[in-house]
């Protein structure tokens, strides 16, 4: 089902359980009970413990969103800041004899949480992707590469235990740069039922284009530096090896692809200040120190083009940076960008962050969707500039493309061959919602309301 901005859906909700019920009601119970001790402890004082550790936070943030956008002694001056501003809060608490009031009450405030999170996600009802029984591949055929993951091919003899298993295997060992895309066409015009990649997000994402292109099964070999559609996959990130299975003892399910200028993506493609900052000639040598010089100048929009983000009939002027990834990440940390639960929902997630001073900063603290970030669901979007072409960071790999830059999903384009035996994808862990749990608790339940924007 597409989703687009402004459309919104009510799902059935399931009847609550009893184990659901009561978790709801303990985070009630907690968060009532770390207002108990502030009040009964710090009386009057109450208010200004927390005030004092909003404000230390808050300076925190300033400080960390300083030091990334000044240079020379205005970030020296920030660094301070940020290693000041909690000591500060810790020795007013100790000067007040609160300390311990105020850590009990956090530790009380962070079990009601961790309780309300608890029934919400028994709340949610996923069961993963389908995946369906098939038979092993007669011809597969893998492209190795040495290089990646500081070696892991060679560590775990992921060649020879392919080639036992039957496989075809292609290194990449060169010498000279090797046509990773012209090696799969002519695995398949050689007759190879499956396709496979052990090495990185890039490559695996070129080669799953030209699998789902032939509707050819793809073997994902976590041998990679991140393994980020590994992850996302269930796979086994420690040991590579353990994919291998698939040729033998395997199951399939269908993804979605992402694409983007003639090219698919399994991962995400990324705009604004990190593509740019990858695209520098001295960022492969010395990331940190690169990323400090040219940050401030593309948070001051010195640097870098100036995008245009649209999405259904919204559009998002001038955003710093802007994420979209071949399905969402979960929701329930700040940006968004944590882990998918699912590879099939058939749609794109956008994530864009507009963040231009250490005001706009302390406010993603509240999470306020119409300023610093904002999220979307969505099946296609187009990212567009004041230049005639922009840096893109495809899956991890930086290129050039000509503006406006158009995204889009191929719902379950690509047949995934996985390891009956693998890990597995854990529920993704909702958002806490108050509103929610005092329906759970008290309440009758009400129909889910889920929104595209």
């Amino acid at each position: 089902m597409s989703v687009t901005p402004g459309q919104v859906r009510a799902e059935a909700a399931q009847p609550a359980t009893s184990a659901q019920k009561w978790l709801a009601r303990a985070a009630f119970a907690l968060a009532a009970a770390s207002a108990v001790v502030l009040v009964g402890f710090a009386e009057l004082r109450s208010l200004s413990i927390v005030l004092v550790g909003l404000a230390g936070l808050a300076l925190f943030v300033a400080g960390g969103f300083w030091f990334l956008a000044e240079r020379g002694l205005l970030r020296a001056g920030a660094a301070a800041l940020m290693v000041l501003a909690p000591l500060v809060v810790l020795v007013l608490y100790i000067r007040a004899g609160l300390l311990w009031v105020a850590l009990l009450s956090l530790a009380l405030f962070l079990l009601a949480g961790v309780a309300g999170v608890a029934a919400l996600a028994a709340d949610r009802e996923d069961t993963g992707m389908v995946t369906y029984d098939v038979s092993p591949a007669q011809r597969p055929f893998l492209i190795m590469n040495p290089r990646s993951g500081d070696g892991k091919v060679v560590r775990f003899g992921l060649q020879a235990k392919a080639e036992a298993l039957g496989a075809e295997v292609a290194l990449l060992d060169g010498p000279g740069i090797v046509d990773v895309a012209n090696l799969a066409r002519d695995a398949v015009a050689r007759g190879a039922d499956l396709l496979g990649v052990a090495g990185g997000d890039g490559t695996q994402a070129l080669v799953a284009g030209i699998a789902a292109e032939h509707d050819l099964p793809f073997l994902v070999v976590s041998a990679g530096t991140r393994n980020h559609f590994a992850l996302d996959l269930g796979l086994d990130r420690e040991d590579p090896a353990t994919c291998l299975q698939a040729l033998v003892d395997g199951v399939e399910t269908r993804v979605d692809l992402g694409l983007i200028g003639g090219r698919t993506f399994v991962n995400n493609a990324s705009f604004g200040a990190y593509a740019e900052i990858v695209q520098s000639p001295e960022y492969r040598g010395e990331k940190t120190r690169t990323t400090l010089n040219l940050l401030p100048d593309q948070l001051a929009g010195h640097r870098g083009a100036r995008l245009s983000v649209h999405v259904g009939d919204v559009t998002v002027e001038g955003p710093q940076a802007v994420l979209v990834s071949n399905d969402p990440y979960g929701s329930t940390d700040l940006a968004g960008l944590g882990r998918r639960s699912r590879l099939d929902r058939r749609v794109l997630g956008v994530v864009t962050v507009s963040v231009a001073s250490a005001r706009q900063a302390v406010a993603l603290l509240r999470r306020r969707r119409q300023h610093g970030l904002r999220r979307f669901t969505v099946t296609e979007v187009v990212i567009d500039a004041d230049v005639a072409e922009i840096p893109v960071g495809i899956d991890g790999e930086s290129v050039l493309l000509p503006t406006p830059v158009r995204c889009t999903t191929v719902p379950g384009a690509l047949r995934v061959r996985l390891p009956k035996d693998r890990p597995g994808v854990p529920p993704a862990k909702p958002a806490l919602d108050w509103v929610r749990l005092r329906r759970l608790a008290f309440g009758r339940r009400q129909p889910v309301i889920t929104s595209g924007g």
